[in-house]
């Protein structure tokens, strides 16, 4: 059994209409994936939950002393009161992602039993090599994550990017074996993490694995204003409204 939470964090005013409307395709995309058995959204923020019940979706309020994601669905799971053997994090800024990826976090977790942590990442565009929102990410030869980086990774002795070489984007999409969700909230924050502002690196560097499964995916999340317009021109492409 697996649950999908949307977990996104409160903010003074109303949503923003365009935030509203990523939310509410982000929601709609997730709703496609096959292998779902529950989807909620986890927010602090009561203005965030009225307007995700405004368009159907089911909502858990959480407490505003989640550092991130993952400690927000850790509580919204705990609210449940219910078992699901996964938990999927899936950032409410993610208007594009594709329901096959969702599936394929899902079995990846359910393929490694050493794993305790599942992602995805995609291949990264040259343009956002040096763009810290672009999360950076490399595996070893079995598909397990080395590490997470706002930085570019590999970086080489000329410091520029090599065109020949497949840097990997990491996508905002995390499956979680729900008995370690319960004990990450637990774990003290680490050096790597507090760095890089990266909650995965927590995982890692406390000595968990995690599996990576690498895929097509031509967009990504919202993460700046100027992302707004790349990802309503691939709205568009894909007729998506």
């Amino acid at each position: 059994r697996a649950l999908r939470l949307l977990p996104l964090r409160g903010q003074a005013a109303r949503p923003h209409p365009r935030q509203a409307h990523d939310t509410e395709r982000t929601w709609e995309r997730v709703m496609l994936a096959s292998s779902l058995d529950h989807v909620v959204v986890a927010t602090d923020d009561e203005k965030i939950a009225e307007c995700c019940r405004g368009f159907g979706a089911d909502v858990i309020m959480t407490s505003v002393s989640c550092q991130n994601g993952s400690e927000r669905c850790c509580e919204a799971l705990q609210k449940l009161r219910k078992h699901y053997d996964i938990v999927v994090n899936i950032q409410g800024d993610e208007p594009l992602i594709e329901p096959e990826i969702i599936d394929g976090v899902v079995m990846a977790l359910q393929r490694a039993p050493d794993a305790v942590f599942s992602t995805a990442a995609t291949a990264l565009k040259p343009d956002d090599a040096f763009d810290t929102n672009r999360v950076k990410c490399v595996v070893d030869n079995q598909g397990y994550a080395i590490y997470f980086s706002r930085g570019l990774i590999p970086f080489n002795k000329s410091g520029k990017v090599n065109p020949h070489f497949p840097y990997l984007l990491h996508l905002g999409i995390s499956g979680f074996d729900s008995k370690f969700l319960k004990i990450y909230p637990q774990l003290a924050p680490t050096p790597l993490q507090l760095e890089e502002d990266l909650e995965q690196l927590k995982v890692l560097e406390n000595g968990y694995k995690m599996k990576v499964i690498k895929v097509d995916h031509d967009a990504h999340g919202v993460d700046a204003p100027e992302d707004v317009q790349k990802i309503e021109a691939l709205m568009r492409a894909r007729n998506i409204q």
